[in-house]
């Protein structure tokens, strides 16, 4: 009985050191770390489903594998820029004296969570192929939704 007391405080203890983690997460970056962390997972994921797809048809090759890393690095840059670029704006909403003291006028940044939003559509379309073409069934209307929910962004 008591191992089984053991087991279930282990379990508890895990809930509340995943609990607090989460907690500390949010309070250091809030909703925004949890969109470039899920930008993140995609990514990995992505490129890992890519992997196996082209290894399923015999197609894997390092350099296309560089290619993609390459890629996900160039998509680092770009999310890097879009985080600047709400920095600067933010540094002129604040000191412009059309938009400061007494205006109200808050700017929290809106570039980089479309950018990171546009991203993540356009991975998870990615992962959704890269199953397809490993032979798993996917559905025609995630494909679609996915694919009209990047060009959307897109535009």
């Amino acid at each position: 009985m008591n191992g089984n007391l053991d087991k279930k405080n282990g379990f508890l203890y895990a809930k509340a050191a995943v609990a607090a983690l989460c907690g500390a997460f949010t309070a250091a970056f809030g909703w925004l770390g949890w969109l470039v962390l899920a930008w993140a997972a995609c990514m990995a994921l992505d490129w890992l489903s890519g992997s196996a797809a082209a290894a399923s048809r015999g197609e894997w090759s390092s350099a296309a594998a560089r290619a993609g890393i390459w890629h996900k690095a160039g998509m680092v840059v770009v999310v890097c820029v879009a985080a600047l670029t709400d920095l600067v704006l933010n540094v002129a909403v604040e000191n412009l004296p059309a938009f400061g003291d007494g205006v109200g006028f808050d700017f929290e940044g809106v570039v980089l969570p479309v950018v990171l939003v546009w991203y993540i559509f356009t991975e998870l379309g990615s992962i959704a192929e890269n199953g397809a073409a490993m032979g798993a069934p996917v559905p025609g209307w995630l494909l679609s939704l996915l694919a009209e929910s990047k060009e959307k962004a897109a535009k």
